[in-house]
C-alpha cells in the first residue's frame, strides 16, 4: 500500500499501476494540462459549502431576530446543510462516474443557485432550514467531484500533497467569508448573504466550464438502478483501507462541524462579539486549519500518511480533553477560547487530507464512487455531532466543547482497533 512518493513501498506499487498518460479526452495526465490552473479550479469547487456555510454564520443573531427565535436554533440550518451535503454524495458518486464529472457538476450547481433563492425568501425558521437542505444537496457536487478529480488528474502519490494544496486555496473561505458576510449583514441585511452566494456560484460554475479540462470519459457500464449502486458502495466498502480511514477520519473531522456550528453561540451569544468581529476571530482560527494542512505537506516529506495521521489523532484527543476541563471549570476567558480552538483546528488540517488520501488510495476506476461514500460518512458523522449544538440550546460552552473529545476519542478507537487490518 503506498503512503509517500518517496516510501520504496510506494515506488513498487506505483509502477505497477502506472496510470495511462493523459490525453485531451481521457482525463489522464496530459503534460499541456496547466497543473496551477487545475489545483485552483479544484480549490474553488472545495470552496461552494465552505462559503455556503462561513459566510451566513454572522448573520445568526439578526436571522434569528427575524424568525423571533434563538441563534442557537438557527444553527440547526447548519445542519440541514450537511445533511443534504452527506445524502448527495451518495447521489452524485454514480452520476460522476456515469456521466463524466462536469454534466453532474451543471446540474447540482444549478440546483444550488434556486435554493439560494428560496433561502432569500424564508419567512420562518423550517422553511430556511428546509431551503439550506436543498442547498447543500445541490452544492455537495462541488466538493466530490472535485476530490474525484484529483484522482483522474493526479497520480495516487501525490492525493495527499495535492489535497493539502487545495486546502490552502480552500483557505480563502473562512478567511473572506466570515467578515464579508459580517459587513453584509450589517450593511444589507442577511438575506444578501445568499445572493452574494448565488454570485459566487455562478462565476465558479462559468469558471469550470470554460477552462478546466475534461476530467474522465463517461463510463456507460456504471448503472443508475438502485441494486447496482447499492452493490458498487459495497464493493468499496470491504477494503480495510477504506473503511479504517474514513471511519477513524470521520469522527477527527466531525470536530470541524461542531466548531462551525457552535461558534457564533460562543462567540456571539456568549461573549457578546459583534458580527464583524465574530468574523475575525473566525478568519483567525482559520489560519491554523490552513497553516497545519501546509506543515502537512512538509511532513509529508519525511513521514507517511498513515503516521501523520496517528499522531494528529493523538494530539487533537489531548487537546480537546484539556479544552473541555478548563471549560468546565471556568478557566478560559475570550483569549483562552480562542487559543483552544486554535490548537483544535490545527489537529484537523493534519488528520483530514491524509484520511482522504488513504481511504481513497486503493481505488481508480470507481474513485467517484469511493469518494462519494467517503464524503458521505464524513459529513452525515459531522453533521450528527454540529445537530446536538441546536438540540442542546447551550446558555454556556460546555455541551458544545464536549461534543470534541467524544469524537475524537471516538476516532483515536477506531483506527487503533481496526488499523492492523490494513495490510502493508
Amino acid at each position: 500500500m503506498l503512503i509517500t512518493a518517496n516510501n520504496g513501498t510506494f515506488t513498487q506499487y506505483h509502477y505497477q499501476h502506472k496510470q495511462p498518460n493523459m490525453h485531451p479526452k481521457g482525463g489522464k495526465a496530459n503534460p499541456t494540462h496547466n497543473r496551477t490552473l487545475i489545483i485552483l479550479i479544484l480549490g474553488a469547487l472545495m470552496t461552494v459549502s465552505p462559503f455556503s456555510i462561513d459566510m451566513y454564520l454572522p448573520a445568526f443573531t439578526q436571522i434569528a431576530n427575524s424568525f423571533g427565535t434563538t441563534a442557537a436554533r438557527i444553527s440547526l440550518s447548519v445542519s440541514s446543510y450537511f445533511i443534504g451535503l452527506g445524502i448527495g454524495q451518495l447521489l452524485y458518486g454514480p452520476l460522476l462516474d456515469r456521466f463524466g464529472r462536469k454534466k453532474p457538476l451543471y446540474f447540482g450547481l444549478g440546483l444550488y443557485l434556486l435554493a439560494c433563492i428560496g433561502c432569500m425568501q424564508s419567512q420562518t425558521e423550517g422553511q430556511l432550514i428546509t431551503m439550506r437542505f436543498i442547498q447543500g444537496l445541490g452544492g455537495c457536487v462541488a466538493m466530490v467531484a472535485a476530490i474525484a478529480m484529483v484522482r483522474d488528474f493526479f497520480p495516487v502519490g501525490e492525493s495527499a500533497k495535492i489535497l493539502s494544496l487545495l486546502m490552502l486555496v480552500l483557505g480563502l473561505s473562512p478567511l473572506l467569508a466570515p467578515t464579508l458576510g459580517g459587513f453584509v449583514t450589517a450593511g444589507l441585511g442577511w438575506h444578501w448573504v445568499f445572493i452574494i452566494l448565488a454570485i459566487i456560484v455562478a462565476l465558479i460554475l462559468l469558471v469550470t466550464a470554460a477552462f478546466l479540462p475534461h476530467a474522465n470519459d463517461p463510463d456507460p457500464t456504471v448503472s443508475l438502478k438502485p441494486k447496482p449502486i447499492i452493490k458498487a458502495y459495497w464493493a468499496v466498502l470491504p477494503n480495510p483501507s477504506f473503511y479504517v480511514y474514513t471511519i477513524a477520519g470521520a469522527f477527527s473531522f466531525a470536530a470541524l462541524f461542531v466548531y462551525v456550528a457552535g461558534s457564533p453561540v460562543i462567540f456571539m451569544g456568549i461573549f457578546r462579539a459583534s458580527p464583524q468581529a465574530y468574523g475575525g476571530i473566525f478568519a483567525l482560527l482559520s489560519v491554523s486549519f490552513i497553516g497545519s494542512n501546509q506543515l502537512n505537506i512538509l511532513l509529508l516529506r519525511r513521514f507517511s500518511s498513515s503516521k501523520i495521521f496517528r499522531g494528529g489523532l493523538l494530539l487533537q484527543l489531548a487537546v480537546s480533553v484539556l479544552f473541555l476541563l478548563a471549560a468546565a471549570n471556568n478557566w478560559l476567558g475570550l483569549p483562552g477560547t480562542i487559543i483552544m480552538f486554535f490548537a483544535a483546528l490545527a489537529c484537523i488540517g493534519l488528520t483530514y487530507p491524509n484520511a482522504s488520501a488513504m481511504a481513497l488510495a486503493p481505488f481508480s476506476r470507481n474513485a467517484g464512487t469511493a469518494a462519494a461514500l467517503t464524503g458521505f460518512v464524513q459529513i452525515g458523522v459531522a453533521a450528527l455531532a454540529s445537530a446536538c449544538t441546536g438540540f442542546f440550546n447551550a446558555t454556556n460552552m460546555v455541551p458544545i466543547i464536549a461534543m470534541l473529545p467524544c469524537t475524537s476519542l471516538i476516532a483515536c478507537a477506531t483506527f487503533f482497533a481496526l488499523s492492523k487490518k490494513i495490510k502493508a
